[in-house]
Formats: structure tokens, sequence, C-alpha cells
């Protein structure tokens, strides 16, 4: 029997148009429903995130942390899946005294309020890891860790300098050295340098006037016509050493603070004066002794005759430009916080330059008398100046 009527063609036409609608909507919702379908991402290795767990009272059980409902959790939970032989650097702000533990071992211990990075790849090393996973713990023992700060983090290259700083167990870096030495002594220096223009102002002229300087013939006059045999040249010795000796310990504390893994321990007070006495000591008999070593080299050579005038040059430059040490010890101290490595280049250059110019002017001042192009004299100005400079450059400005 057929059914061709006009009622009947209506109502499959109907059907058919309501089924065209539900083809066309299932397919518009095709891509929706795939993505949900992804209902649980990939677990990520070295990646923390944002499911902290806190222990339920009177139970072992850890239960997701809700913000602002555990108010009273002073330890916070999360488990980790962590790969040892990569990197695991995050970031976080810490209030004082925050603990970081890893499988319940102690990590990390705050020093101060601030915020820090902290790579946790190398304490995992040495943990055995639960069903693939390790348990990070934060913990302060007066108020709630703010675990939302906890991020994932790039850990800065160590040519760059790190705005945050990795610290194991406790204890920030500290950048500054103690720069109360240096001024106390600085200012020694300045009342020293006024003493003695006061009390022997002739000498003082003659040693410092820029005219003299230039003029060989000034050697033999005023208190390097004998030196080191006057109370006067020996006080203008001594004051040059104790402003070098400054300069060299502030090359070598900044050099530690800056290259070096000291800068957690810095330079103490008593400690940075010792060194400055210390090295005062030193320079002052180094140039004192350096007569004798002459007049014995020089008896070795057979050159006795220019003896006495290289070493009335070695003098009277060193003291000449050791006037201006007290200059750079104030830019370092005005300059340090700010630029350290600059003014660690800046005083390294200037004990170079002093030590070289020294040297460069004895050649030429002993040339005058002698030349220097004789190759006995030439040996025995390198045996007396050119290599006691190369070890002295190496002690002082390259020891790091």
């Amino acid at each position: 029997m057929e059914f061709t009527g006009p009622g009947v063609r209506s109502v499959f036409q109907k059907y058919s148009i309501y089924s065209w609608v539900l083809v066309a909507l299932l397919v518009s919702f095709l891509p929706w429903l795939t993505v949900q379908a992804q209902v649980l991402p990939l677990e990520q290795e070295n990646a923390v995130t944002s499911d902290w767990l806190v222990y339920k009272s009177g139970t072992n059980e850890l239960v997701p942390f809700i913000e602002g409902a555990n108010t009273e959790n002073h330890a916070l939970h999360q488990w980790l899946r962590i790969t040892p032989k990569n990197e695991f650097a995050v970031s976080f702000v810490a209030p004082k005294d925050l603990c970081l533990f890893l499988n319940n071992q102690l990590i990390f211990v705050a020093s101060s309020t601030a915020e820090y990075q902290l790579n946790l790849a190398p304490y995992a090393r040495n943990l055995k890891p639960k069903e693939g996973k390790y348990l990070l713990t934060v913990w302060h023992p007066v108020q709630q860790p703010i675990v939302s700060s906890f991020k994932n983090a790039v850990l800065a290259p160590q040519n760059q300098p790190k705005e945050t700083v990795e610290v194991p167990f406790a204890t920030r870096a500290r950048k500054l050295v103690n720069l109360n030495p240096f001024i106390v002594f600085t200012l020694l220096i300045g009342l020293l340098y006024g003493a003695l223009k006061s009390n022997y102002p002739s000498d003082f002229s003659n040693l410092y006037n820029i005219n003299s300087f230039f003029r060989v013939a000034s050697l033999q006059e005023g208190s390097l016509s004998k030196p080191v045999s006057s109370w006067s040249s020996i006080l203008f010795i001594l004051v040059f050493s104790l402003s070098l000796s400054l300069l060299v310990v502030a090359i070598h504390t900044e050099a530690l603070q800056v290259r070096l893994l000291n800068q957690l321990i810095p330079a103490t007070a008593a400690g940075v004066s010792s060194k400055i006495i210390s090295y005062t000591i030193l320079i002052f008999f180094f140039i004192l002794l350096k007569y004798l070593f002459l007049k014995m080299m020089s008896f070795i050579f057979g050159l006795e005759e220019v003896v006495h005038l290289q070493y009335l040059e070695f003098l009277r430059t060193l003291l000449f430009l050791g006037i201006f040490l007290p200059v750079v010890v104030l830019f370092y101290l005005a300059f340090n916080a700010s630029m350290p490595q600059i003014i660690l280049t800046v005083a390294n250059t200037v004990v170079a330059l002093i030590l070289v110019v020294t040297v460069i002017r004895v050649f030429a001042t002993v040339n005058t008398k002698v030349s220097v192009l004789n190759l006995h004299l030439f040996s025995y100005l390198c045996a007396t100046e050119v290599i006691p400079l190369a070890v002295i450059l190496k002690l002082i400005v390259f020891n790091f």
C-alpha cells in the first residue's frame, strides 16, 4: 500500500529538516567535544604547579589546599616529578625564616624577606623518589607561606649578574665590603701629608713640584740627595707605603667580592685593617731593601756607578706618583657600590701604570749617564727593574 498523500509528505519533510539541523549542530560541536575529551593534561617534569596540599587535621592524609580556607596551616606541600639531570629553577617571594624541604630534607632557609631563585634538581640527586615523585614542603614558623608566588624560572647565565640569589642554606650573598677601615686610613693619609708639608716644606715642594719632576738635576736637591738617610725621607716613604697598601687591599678585597665565592663572608674591619698594616710594612721594607739589592746586583755586573742615580729616580717617581693614590681610593669609596667592576679595573690600571712608569723613568734617567743600548747595562736593568716589575704585577694586579 502506498501513501502518497500531501499530509504524509509534509511529515517526512518536517523530520528531514530536523535531521539536517541535528547533523549541523553535531558538526559544529565536534571540535569542542574533541577538546573536552582531553580532561587531564600530561604530567610535566621539572615544573611547579598551583596544586598545593595540606595535612588534614588528625590524619596523615594530604588534601587540596584552598586559599583563604586553610589559613592556620604553616606548611604546604606539593608532589613534583623531577629529572635531576635537568635544571628545575623556581622563583618565589619568601619572608624571613621561610624554609623549603624536599622529601623532608631541609634545602633552603631565607635569611631576609626578598625574592629568591632556587634550582631544585641538585637536591633531588641525593634523594629517593616515592613512586617517581618528590615532596616539596614550604614552611614558615609564624605565618602561612605565600605559595602563589612560586613560579617556574630560568636560571640566569653565570657570566651575568643575578637579580635573585640561589642560596642552599641560608645566607644571601653580601656584595659590599666593610669600607670603614678605608675611610679611616684615607683620612690618616691626608693628615700625614698635611703634617709633612707643614714640617718639611722644602722637601715636600721638591718632591711634588711638577717642574722638578722632569729635571734630572733635581735628584741632587732636598731629601732625595741622600735617600733613606733622614727622617723626612723615611716618613715620605712610609706615607707612600700606606697609600699603596690601601689601594692594594681594596683591589684584593673587591676582587674576592666580584670574582670568587667569598661573597658569603664579607671582609671584617679587623681583617681589612690588619691587611693594610701588613702590606704597608711589606712595601716599606721592600723600598728600603731595594737599595741593598741594587748594590749587590751592581757588584755582580760591575756597574756600581749607576746605583745611586737609579735608586734616586726609582724613589722620586714612586713618591711623586704616590700622592695621587688617595684620590683613587676616594673614587673607590664613592663608586664601589654602584660599579665595582669598573672601579676594580681602574684601581688595577693605576697601580700598573705607577710601576711601569717608574721603570720607564729609571731607564730614561740611567740612559743620561750610560747608554742603555749597552747590552751589559740593559741586562742589569732587566734583572733589577723589569723582572721585579713582572713579579710585583703578578702578585698585586693579577693575583685573582
